[in-house]
């Protein structure tokens, strides 16, 4: 197996981060009482139709505190909408209240709206909602204050490209470590960072109950069919490091016919092919699986005498892959 290069980017990874216990109320202990007094008695002023005035992008007083992180204001505003049933108001690219929060990075404001009774499952006219875009955006506190509420969220909704909140936060963590990779010289803090949350996003999303299984409706990938696609060792290795009950069908689950080990096969000139298919090997993926095309892993393979090694790898692999069928049968 290939060996690490000095500037691997990534850090050692937890196997798990446990789901936010239900009813965490500490984003609403900070709250500067006299600002939020202040920001009611402002708010009483204010007649009805201003309150409910939306500006040409659609955006209520709520959505404009919101963006600007002013929490008390925000919170005194989403009072007086909620009690006119427009707590829910969309701009014009279908964002409440709520979504402009997460997208704003304001985990406070995301608990307070949430308290208010904002919509947790509103979708913008993406089809994304409050978990998709802080997976997207890779905001875990904002995740973290989602999930920390005890409300219905739909952990399986899909956005209008198919995928789960699961699947962006894959995607995502895909493209900064490509990112990460592409960076000369020493690793980029910044870049690392970002990395880091989210991965976070993603173990706290399976561990408050997303499923591995999902596949996004577009091409029938999984989460670790994407994370094979892009070569995000760091991601495969996490996945694969999980105590799933199926490990086996998970590792091969078919997107359109090709199995996570046929995309690793795929993966031609990249430096972690060879830990990809190693790593899928060792948690049961089979080699002798083919796809729609009569295609196995290894009839993907670069030509040369690199992917002559990394054949022999697969043939060895597909040898204990049949002494397990035995042993199981």
């Amino acid at each position: 197996m290939a060996s690490h290069p000095a500037s691997y980017p990534w850090p050692p990874l937890a196997v798990g981060v446990p789901c936010p216990d239900p009813g965490h109320q500490g984003y609403g202990m900070q709250m500067d009482a006299e600002v939020l007094q202040q920001a009611r008695m402002f708010l009483r002023g204010m007649d009805y139709s201003k309150k409910m005035w939306q500006d040409e992008d659609g955006d209520t007083i709520l959505h404009i505190y919101t963006a600007k992180g002013l929490r008390e204001y925000a919170y005194a505003a989403a009072e007086d909408l909620s009690v006119l049933g427009r707590l829910d108001s969309k701009e014009h690219k279908g964002k409440t209240a709520l979504l402009v929060a997460v997208t704003a990075n304001q985990p406070e404001i995301v608990h307070d709206l949430l308290q208010l009774g904002a919509d947790v499952n509103a979708c913008d006219v993406k089809g994304q909602t409050a978990l998709h875009l802080a997976a997207t955006y890779g905001f875990p506190q904002v995740m973290q204050a989602i999930l920390s509420m005890g409300l219905n969220v739909d952990l399986e909704a899909r956005n209008f490209e198919g995928l789960t909140p699961l699947h962006c936060a894959a995607i995502s963590h895909g493209s900064t470590v490509k990112a990460l990779c592409a960076t000369p010289g020493l690793p980029d803090a910044a870049l690392q960072n970002q990395a880091e949350d989210k991965l976070i996003c993603v173990q706290l999303l399976l561990g408050c109950g997303a499923s591995l299984l999902s596949q996004d409706i577009k091409s029938n990938k999984t989460v670790l069919h994407l994370a094979v696609k892009d070569g995000n060792l760091s991601l495969v290795q996490y996945l694969l490091g999980l105590s799933y009950h199926d490990m086996h069908t998970f590792v091969n689950m078919k997107a359109h016919g090709n199995t996570a080990l046929h995309m690793a096969a795929g993966l031609h000139g990249h430096p972690y092919q060879e830990e990809m298919i190693q790593v899928l090997l060792g948690r049961g993926a089979d080699p002798s699986v083919r796809n729609l095309e009569n295609d196995q892993p290894a009839h993907l393979l670069q030509a040369g005498e690199r992917g002559e090694q990394l054949k022999l790898i697969l043939k060895k692999g597909r040898a204990t892959s049949s002494r397990r069928r035995i042993v199981s049968s």
